[in-house]
């Protein structure tokens, strides 16, 4: 800070005020000169230094020098004022600048004028402090105060914020009707409001008015539009004012055009289009902030493009602009996603050395690490964070304990459960579901029960991922009675049950053959406004034609198709393959065909199983026209498909045929199994034996 001559002139401080750029200093300046005797401050030095106090953190000084002037008399204009009024504006402390407002002769020995009155009217606005700012509108007239141009868009403003866009615009016609042209702010308030709103046809109506009466939009109009389009996910409409700022318009698109242009095709999952924007705003020389950069390295790494986001990020460092903590968080997800764990390394410790990783990094490295099977390297990072005394939270937790789950690490994973219930540390419902479900897939169930009571105690509710979890490993162990058990303990709890819960419900009770319960579910599904969806009814069907109820599968399938569901190739296999089991072939034919006049067009699954279907039938013509209708669709036979045949044409005691196909899958790349030279090891025994009988 500089040193304060003896003989302190006005102009010399307010030299020293502006050459000194760090505000803290200049205010230490300041106050060393208001002690310095024989000195006063002119009202240009308040002035100054008012201008450089409207942060937060510096409002209390602020009001200490307002008392200052006011001791010293000091006649100020109403621009000092002004000042004042808009700082506590902008720091929402309306009640301060009212106070000023309404002190100001006593203050500044200044009268408030129009932008005193209009800076205060909008710091009610700012604050959605409607009935005070209608009564202060109506002060303005008590006190001969003429309403001007800034007034009126403030009341549009006001329209627009309480949703009444009708009456904005009639704020606009009256003011062209007084002869009060409406400036690019009066119509960019309304076309905030409106984008904002939802409304963005009457958002391009008024935007296309400007151009009629001659009020040429800036660049921030546009920049609405833009925005409003990509946030309805409307890229075509985005897209369409981008051109016409490119193309019809006497302004440029800047930083923030640009921004919103990238952000908003990422979003829309449009990268490649991003990626043109960003080369564009390249040569055409535009500085990019730090908004660009990361956008684009997060939309890039969310398509899978982490070579392309690697790009972005070494022009970023070129550029000199520093990548904050969650720009390299995205750059290391991207990295471990993609399976780069050398880039995920050396991205860490650079992370490191710049100080620039938080518990959000760690959870990531370690969830990535775990993924690509590093399970020491996650300990080591794990332990780094506690090392760092970097506090783990309930993410971290849930993380490690999935990742050695999901890594057969059972053991390890009950460690750290039990370790983070004793510190007291967070855990959520993630950590023991995660718990629950790896000792569900290992058959631990009598395990998983305990923790789930731990899950209770330590004031975790269950949710439903939890009681799936529990429901889909007793039904794995056969344990239906346990498994509706938990279902009806769930209910009890509040812990509603999911489309998966009944799903899987259904699924352990039909393999059980308990249909009637299976359909008492759905029928409670319905009950409950839970919309079974074609999993659900797959499953059913499923179960009953397995149990060769294929009637009553049928009849189910016509429920389907009743309630306005439109059945998937799934459903349609399972009705095709239950109706040739029971020997049904000719209806299952008319399914099929229905299938190839329909939308839903039968796969590989739906001819082989209607070839089987044939075979058993002794109908080899027909299972021969199901051949060449797949080579026609552009399926390609697989071994399967290959065994079907096979084992019909042996069956029909057509051998060299049988061989022909064997060839044929041979000359494909198509490899025989076990199953397929059974087949044919079978076909030529029988066919000796029957050689050999008759021979007799």
């Amino acid at each position: 800070m500089a040193q304060l001559p003896k003989n302190l002139s006005p102009k010399l401080l307010l030299s020293l005020l502006k050459a000194e750029k760090n505000c803290t200093s200049a205010l230490s300046l300041f106050d060393s000169a208001s002690q310095n005797p024989g000195y006063t401050h002119t009202p240009t030095t308040f002035h100054h230094i008012l201008r450089r106090l409207s942060g937060p953190k510096n409002v209390p000084h602020m009001t200490r020098i307002v008392k200052l002037i006011q001791m010293q008399r000091c006649k100020c204009s109403e621009d000092v004022a002004l000042t004042v009024i808009k700082t506590y504006k902008k720091n929402s402390m309306v009640d301060c600048a009212l106070d000023v407002f309404q002190r100001m002769e006593e203050i500044f020995g200044c009268e408030p004028g129009i932008r005193s009155y209009n800076s205060l009217l909008d710091a009610f606005v700012a604050t959605s402090q409607w009935d005070r700012a209608e009564l202060f509108l109506r002060y303005f007239n008590t006190r001969g105060i003429e309403p001007n141009l800034e007034t009126y868009n403030i009341l549009i403003k006001i329209s627009c914020k309480k949703m009444q866009f009708d009456k904005a615009r009639e704020f606009l016609e009256w003011m062209w009707g007084q002869g009060l042209r409406p400036d690019v702010f009066s119509y960019g308030t309304l076309i905030d409001g409106l984008a904002k709103g939802g409304n963005l046809l009457d958002a391009v109506e008024v935007f296309d008015e400007m151009f009629e009466r001659g009020v040429m939009p800036d660049v921030v109009c546009f920049n609405i539009l833009i925005d409003g389009f990509f946030k309805r996910g409307d890229v075509k409409g985005a897209k369409e004012v981008w051109e016409r700022l490119l193309k019809g318009s006497d302004v440029y698109p800047n930083v923030i055009t640009y921004n919103v242009m990238i952000s908003g095709l990422c979003k829309c999952g449009k990268f490649s289009e991003s990626l043109e924007i960003w080369n564009r705003m390249k040569e055409n020389e535009r500085e990019m902030d730090q908004f660009t950069l990361s956008t684009l390295i997060h939309g890039l790494c969310e398509s899978g493009n982490v070579e392309g986001a690697s790009r972005v990020y070494r022009e970023m460092i070129e550029r000199g602009v520093s990548p904050d903590v969650v720009t390299y968080n995205v750059l290391l997800n991207g990295y471990g996603q993609a399976g780069m764990i050398k880039e995920c390394f050396e991205l860490w410790d650079l992370m490191g050395r710049e100080g620039c990783c938080n518990v959000v990094s760690f959870n990531i490295f370690i969830r990535r690490l775990f993924e690509n099977g590093k399970v020491e390297e996650a300990i080591c990072v794990w332990q780094l964070l506690q090392h760092r005394g970097c506090v783990a939270d309930s993410t971290t937790y849930g993380v490690l304990i999935h990742g050695f789950c999901k890594n057969g690490y059972l053991n390890r994973a009950l460690l750290v459960l039990k370790e983070a219930e004793v510190r007291g540390d967070n855990l959520d419902a993630f950590a023991y579901s995660s718990m629950i479900s790896g000792l569900c897939s290992e058959g631990q169930l009598d395990e998983a029960m305990i923790v789930l009571d731990r899950m209770v105690k330590y004031g975790c509710k269950p949710n439903p991922h939890v009681c799936n979890a529990l429901i889909t490993g007793f039904i794995r162990a056969s344990k239906t009675e346990d498994a509706i058990r938990v279902f009806s303990e769930m209910v009890s709890q509040e812990c509603f049950p999911t489309v998966v819960t009944y799903n899987t419900l259904i699924d352990g009770l039909c393999k059980a053959e308990r249909f009637g319960e299976a359909y008492h579910l759905v029928k409670k599904m319905l009950e409950k406004e839970w919309k079974p969806d074609m999993i659900t009814y797959s499953l059913l069907m499923d179960g009953l034609c397995q149990s060769k109820k294929v009637e009553m599968a049928l009849n189910l399938w016509f429920e389907v198709v009743d309630k306005g569901f439109k059945p998937d190739v799934t459903m349609h296999n399972i009705i095709i393959h239950g109706l040739c089991s029971t020997g049904k072939v000719e209806h299952a034919l008319q399914l099929y065909l229905r299938m190839t006049e329909g939308k839903c067009l039968p796969n590989l699954v739906t001819h082989n199983t209607m070839m089987d279907g044939f075979y058993k039938a002794r109908d080899c013509q027909n299972a021969s026209a199901i051949w060449v209708r797949i080579l026609k669709s552009g399926l390609r036979p697989d071994i399967i498909s290959y065994n079907i045949t096979l084992k019909g044409l042996c069956s029909c005691g057509k051998i060299l045929d049988a061989i022909r196909f064997l060839n044929d899958a041979l000359d494909k790349g198509i490899l025989p199994t076990v199953i397929t030279w059974n087949i044919l090891v079978r076909a030529v025994i029988i066919g000796r034996a029957s050689t050999f009988c008759n021979s007799l």
